[in-house]
């Protein structure tokens, strides 16, 4: 059996108890979060929420790019989101390496270049403040002023702010 197996097993089980269909589209507690994929990072437990609190939106090193732009001005336009939470974490994959360096591997495993940016990074205090700005900066995102960052500490759980 593979992985996909048993998590299709607990989808079933999932679905035998569930109890959320009369959840609102719109997350209650207005709250977009973006946060890394890293799968010691579960913002949901971070941060106490549960389903239908909030929208929450992952990618590789949790960076702000045009598709999480779109992704928040949905959020916040159509479904009345009004403050955003990011989260970066300590020991994060996207550190200390080279875009260029990645794409050359990939196209030397692939025979092909990729077109987009892998976002990497090598400050996690300088990368969270850019995502903010970049926040506050876009024309689509109306609620700006409750944007706030975070590095999460995948040692001791610990959650910091960053100024």
């Amino acid at each position: 059996m593979t992985e996909t197996d048993a998590l299709l097993r607990n989808a079933t089980r999932y679905q035998a108890s569930f109890d959320k269909s009369a959840l609102p589209r719109a997350p209650a507690r207005k709250v977009a979060v973006v946060a890394c994929m890293d799968a010691r990072l579960n913002p949901y437990g971070v941060l106490g929420l549960a389903e239908g609190d909030a929208h929450v939106i992952r990618n590789a090193g949790g960076v702000v790019t045009d598709h999480e732009i779109r992704s928040l001005a949905i959020s916040q336009h159509l479904l009345g989101t009004e403050e955003i939470v990011l989260i970066h974490h300590s020991d994060c994959g996207v550190l200390g390496f080279s875009d260029e360096e990645f794409k050359s591997r990939l196209e030397a495993e692939t025979g092909e270049r990729p077109t987009w940016s892998a976002h990497n990074f090598d400050d996690l205090e300088d990368d969270v403040r850019d995502a903010i700005a970049r926040i506050r900066s876009s024309p689509f995102l109306r609620a700006t002023t409750s944007v706030r960052g975070f590095l999460y500490d995948v040692e001791d759980g610990s959650l910091r702010e960053v100024r």
